[in-house]
């Protein structure tokens, strides 16, 4: 029996039409444009603001636009992920909506939970599911409003987030492509560092949560970029060595956007140009979930078959990992 592997097939995305400029925020908290820009690199994000829409308005948006683009029928579809921080609601899933938006008969869909990690976890989820031979086609969505947790207020983090949504389409070939290996870590000792105070079981919403702010991102920015930069980067060299693969021929590096420094950090570990780093933090600022499908969504054009790519996050948990990805189409230019 011929080896299985599993192929992105396709990319769809989606980002609201609102656009939150650095001018516009520092009318709303102590901040600049020049201040954000040097430390973080972002210079806008999107916002979606429309009253009573949430994630799966977008991840619908883009796995749409996906199916589209890839001319999926929606009865072949086997399975749909929907990698998540901010889901809808607590239950049902937020995979759950998009399987009846998305007209799927045939699939069962979940909910996966590992921050900023979070799509970086699925497309090992996804391509394990599609090696293991009981699945064909399967639907992976990063996507995360996080305006909806994003304090406005406070000027260490509101600039860092935007929302958005972007899918892949994985399915099963017999070629040498697709999801080759992957190394995925979690050290739960993050806590502390980043986190949302209130809202789960350990501390559900009450009056005083609400009153004193417990329901928005906490972060310690220092420990956690301190833990980011090394992490990502130890651990896209270690993926690196063990497939044979340096600056030579590494095609894309596709690294989570939390930070361009923490970009630019991942890069000269590799000594990668950073025209081989697809970076639009600028654009969207930090997605969670979102920003490595994002990537790919801006960059599908350039992409050729055969690209080697490293995929590398990192998130609360503390949650990282890179995956190596051997490109399996070329983009339309």
């Amino acid at each position: 029996m011929e080896k299985i592997n599993a192929v992105i097939t396709g990319v769809g995305g989606y980002v609201p039409d609102y656009v939150l400029t650095n001018d516009e925020l520092a009318r709303m908290v102590d901040t600049n444009d020049e201040w954000i820009m040097t430390r973080i690199g972002v210079k806008e994000r999107r916002i979606l603001n429309e009253e009573g829409l949430g994630t799966s308005y977008m991840a619908r948006k883009a796995a749409k636009q996906l199916m589209k683009k890839t001319n999926s029928n929606p009865d072949d579809i086997d399975a749909i992920i929907v990698a998540t921080t901010t889901p809808d609601y607590h239950f049902p899933s937020t995979a759950s909506i998009l399987c009846d938006k998305l007209g799927l008969r045939n699939a069962y869909a979940m909910d996966l939970q590992a921050a900023c990690c979070g799509f970086l976890y699925g497309l090992e989820t996804a391509a394990s599911m599609i090696v293991s031979g009981r699945h064909k086609k399967v639907i992976l969505v990063g996507a995360d409003k996080m305006s909806s947790m994003v304090d406005y207020t406070d000027r260490a983090t509101c600039p860092i987030f935007g929302d958005g949504a972007a899918a892949v389409m994985l399915e099963a070939t017999t070629e040498e492509f697709g999801v080759i290996d992957s190394i995925l870590r979690t050290d739960g000792k993050g806590l502390p560092f980043l986190h949302m105070k209130a809202g789960g079981s350990v501390c559900p919403p009450s009056y005083f949560t609400v009153d004193n702010k417990m329901h928005y991102i906490h972060q310690e920015g220092r420990t956690v970029f301190k833990y980011a930069v090394s992490n990502m980067s130890n651990v896209t060299a270690q993926i690196a060595e063990r497939n044979n693969l340096n600056k030579d021929n590494i095609a894309w590096i596709v690294p989570h956007q939390a930070n361009l420094r923490i970009i630019d950090a991942v890069a000269q570990r590799l000594e990668i140009p950073m025209e081989h780093v697809m970076i639009n933090i600028q654009r969207y600022g930090n997605t969670s979930a979102g920003t490595l499908p994002l990537c790919l969504w801006d960059f599908e054009s350039q992409l050729r078959k055969g690209d080697n790519m490293i995929f590398t996050a990192f998130g609360a948990g503390f949650t990282w990992g890179a995956i190596y990805v051997k490109w399996g189409y070329d983009g339309n230019a």
